[in-house]
């Protein structure tokens, strides 16, 4: 990939979008590109932290590994997304691991690289700052969520994320193809993949939503939301269900 590809790349990227087209060749001359396949981990959680990646194609996940070896999905990312960000600019370790969904593709811009576009160019760092505001926000989300809702409440709202990330909440019915396992989606919402699976078979019995393998259809949307947001106590289902271990 030349300098000139690269850069087209990069402009799609929130981060790089405002810089100029001499500023963007000049990043594309030092980005390289690198390509992984399915399951593969782009990097782990308490490496050191010396590249931002831009995700050029493919998906990946954000994994935390607690000491106890169980795992928890933060978030799935998708071009143009940008990540790794936050161990390059405080020079920690990285605080999570991304692994592939899918064959990806990246462009990676080394920590000198990216401090010194930061040092000339406000713009990218007030970039880089609502970045980091966002992945705190997320974390404060899902603390909550893990509070407050239920793991019925938390599933429904895992997949109105995922249909809004993947093709937004528009008219019904919405078609979603998950793309990931049913341990995935249990590692993302903090429960088994018995209940996840138990949990969505449920949701379709309501007719909230139609399984078909993979793909899940979205039948009534607002029925979801109402769920997403109910509170930790179920009425149509009694006690709350017991969450289990993470699978």
């Amino acid at each position: 990939m030349d300098a000139q590809q690269a850069a087209a790349l990069l402009a799609r990227a929130p981060l790089f979008a405002d810089l100029e087209p001499a500023e963007l060749l000049g990043l594309g001359a030092l980005a390289r590109r690198r390509a992984y396949s399915k399951g593969e981990y782009i990097f782990h959680q308490g490496e050191a932290g010396d590249a931002l990646y831009v995700l050029m194609g493919g998906r990946v996940k954000v994994v935390f590994t607690l000491e106890d070896g169980n795992e928890m999905i933060l978030a799935t990312l998708q071009p143009p997304d940008v990540f790794g960000e936050l161990a390059v600019i405080d020079g920690g370790p990285r605080s999570a691991s991304i692994q592939t969904l899918e064959p990806t593709t990246t462009l990676t811009l080394n920590r000198a690289t990216l401090l010194d576009l930061v040092s000339r160019q406000p713009r990218v760092s007030e970039v880089l700052l609502r970045s980091l505001g966002t992945l705190v926000r997320r974390m404060i989300a899902q603390a909550g969520d893990l509070v407050f809702l239920d793991l019925h409440g938390r599933v429904a709202k895992l997949l109105l994320r995922l249909i809004e990330d993947s093709a937004g909440l528009g008219s019904e019915p919405l078609a979603l193809d998950l793309g990931m396992t049913q341990s995935d989606l249990a590692a993302m919402v903090g429960g088994s993949r018995q209940s996840v699976n138990q949990i969505l078979h449920l949701f379709e019995r309501r007719g909230y939503l139609r399984l078909e393998g993979h793909k899940l259809i979205v039948k009534d949307l607002e029925a979801l939301r109402r769920r997403a947001g109910s509170p930790t106590h179920d009425p149509l289902q009694g006690r709350a269900p017991n969450l289990g271990p993470t699978d």
